[in-house]
């Protein structure tokens, strides 16, 4: 049969370590040499006219529908997949041209909001008690999950040197936590802008709960549609949200929303490597609209945007770790969220978390810490980066 012939060619160029699959008629072949880190098993025929047009979009899709079952470790079959220059990941014979999207302020709102207005409920069943959903920072090996999400807050509003009374604002500000460690560990005015209703509702509620009505703000808000200025901006996990088309247009209103020789602190995840910065099935089920630019192209818009760089900070293995301890606790909650979600629902999931993972270990994505200065680099900081960990150590981070 033709269809397992080429399936053979694709299995064999695309795991350098050894795997095992069966296929939908029995037979069982095997790749590489020692003993299997996972055995694959294809329960009918995929056409590979969808795999040539896009394999992650149609793995991915037959993964979800249980057309294909993975048996052992998901997160290390992606990791080699990324590692082999032929897999159906990297081949040039699989690769198509980036899609266009739009990136119009409904058009975000929609994305964010098809994305985190999945329910508070529903990140809570696995994400740490400070319902942070982006790259922790783990200074120690004992750093519980939560350890690390205070850790990271504190090291980016560490590395802004803010002082007592000034203003921060935080585009795409999540649940909140670094709006409030900001105004009650560092007496900053923090405010903070969504596209998200839930988080949006969540963030305003805390504020009456904790009574921070002066001290923190929220507001419901497209970040381009910001005009007053502050001393400091943070945006964490946003960027890659805006699209490769406006991604010049964010740094150009960072640099806007900053009072001169204000600092920023911009974290996420960076290619660091020439790539297309687009997945089909992440950006169908995960991330609609998303785009991960690598490095070349942030520092290009940086400049562009008349901001400087201070220091820059790669991360990329506390998020592959930080994605590991989400990937176990969302398999504490398997039946919880099939019985709430769906199995497919879970399954689309379990995939993401750990082929991230794979693709964090694999070095295919990195997330990217920019300190930036509106005006010239490392005015207002101290002259060597070391206040950064003196800060960390004085505010707790381990």
């Amino acid at each position: 049969m033709l269809d397992k012939t080429i399936y053979k060619q694709i299995f064999k160029s695309s795991f350098d370590a050894p795997i095992d699959v069966e296929f939908w008629d029995g037979e069982k072949v095997s790749y590489g040499q020692g003993d299997p880190i996972a055995t694959i098993i294809l329960h009918e025929v995929i056409p590979i006219k969808d795999i040539m047009a896009h394999a992650s979009l149609t793995f991915g899709e037959a993964y979800m529908d249980g057309k294909i079952e993975i048996k052992g470790n998901l997160q290390e079959l992606v990791k080699i997949a990324y590692d082999s220059k032929e897999s159906f990941l990297n081949g040039s014979k699989f690769s198509k041209l980036i899609p266009k999207h739009s990136h119009s302020e409904n058009k975000s709102k929609a994305d964010v909001q098809s994305h985190y207005d999945i329910g508070n409920d529903f990140y809570n069943m696995w994400l740490d008690p400070t319902m942070t959903y982006s790259c922790a920072y783990f200074v120690s090996e004992k750093d519980t999950l939560e350890d690390a999400q205070w850790n990271k807050v504190r090291h980016i509003l560490n590395k802004l040197h803010a002082q007592s009374g000034e203003t921060l604002l935080d585009i795409g500000c999540g649940w909140g936590t670094l709006l409030f460690t900001a105004a009650k560990e560092y007496n900053l005015e923090a405010t903070g802008v969504t596209l998200s209703q839930q988080q949006y509702d969540f963030v305003s509620n805390k504020i009456k709960e904790e009574g921070l009505e002066s001290r923190v703000h929220v507001y419901l808000e497209d970040y381009r549609e910001l005009k007053d200025t502050y001393d400091h901006v943070t945006s964490v996990g946003m960027f890659e949200h805006v699209g490769k088309e406006n991604l010049g247009e964010y740094f150009n209103q960072v640099n806007n929303l900053l009072t001169e020789n204000g600092t920023a602190l911009i974290h996420g995840i960076t290619g660091q490597h020439d790539g297309a910065g687009v997945d089909a099935w992440i950006n169908k089920y995960i991330f609609p609209g998303g785009y991960i630019p690598n490095l070349a192209e942030n520092v290009g818009h940086i400049i562009d945007a008349s901001l400087q760089v201070d220091d820059i900070e790669p991360l990329r293995r506390h998020y592959q770790k930080t994605l590991e301890i989400w990937t176990t606790n969302f398999h504490k909650v398997e039946e919880e969220v099939i019985s709430k979600y769906g199995e497919r629902f879970y399954r689309m999931w379990d995939l993401y978390l750990q082929a991230c993972a794979g693709s964090f270990e694999a070095g295919n994505i990195d997330v990217v810490q920019y300190l930036l200065t509106k005006g010239p680099s490392g005015t207002n900081l101290p002259m060597t980066r070391s206040y950064i960990y003196h800060a960390d150590v004085a505010s707790g981070v381990k």
